[in-house]
């Protein structure tokens, strides 16, 4: 949390500096009342039918887990103002890329990147700068998931010559 405090600082004084007043403008499209419902239909124009399925392959006791999902990230966060789709999916897919250990996830949003026209190579860009920074292995696995989404045609005629 200290670290969180210095940033948000150091983030205001620069944001004052460049003449942006603050407190920045709520960025809110929804209510409390409208979160589920609104978040729902974008996830649903981003993903399709799958979350259909999803709801109706959810057991009774794990049913709030979906509904808070689809009002939570996408009502409270996906419909905001400030990021169009295509990049708020983009930015998912990249934080998904460097948690790890979210590859069912990391399948889904490489998805619904290519839904709202994000490409294969934009996302193996995206690959190749996190690289440094979240290492091979969630990399590695990363390329797994993208090539099990959209394959790449065969190449037959690679060889490792000694």
């Amino acid at each position: 949390m200290a670290k969180v405090f210095d940033f948000i600082h150091a983030t205001n004084e620069i944001l004052e500096s460049r003449g942006i007043k603050l407190p920045l403008e709520g960025q809110s499209t929804t209510s409390p009342e409208t979160r589920f419902e609104k978040g729902l239909e974008l996830q649903k124009t981003i993903f399709g039918e799958t979350i259909d399925k999803m709801y109706k392959a959810s057991p009774e006791n794990q049913m709030h887990i979906q509904k808070y999902l689809s009002a939570n990230c996408f009502g409270d966060y996906y419909t905001r103002k400030g990021l169009d789709i295509k990049t708020r999916e983009l930015l998912t897919f990249s934080m998904l890329l460097s948690l790890g250990g979210c590859e069912s996830q990391l399948k889904s949003h490489i998805q619904g990147n290519i839904n709202v026209g994000n490409d294969k190579e934009t996302l193996l860009s995206v690959m190749t700068q996190l690289l440094p920074y979240v290492g091979y292995p969630r990399t590695l696995n990363a390329i797994k998931c993208l090539n099990e989404v959209l394959p790449e045609s065969c190449r037959c005629d690679r060889s490792i010559r000694s």
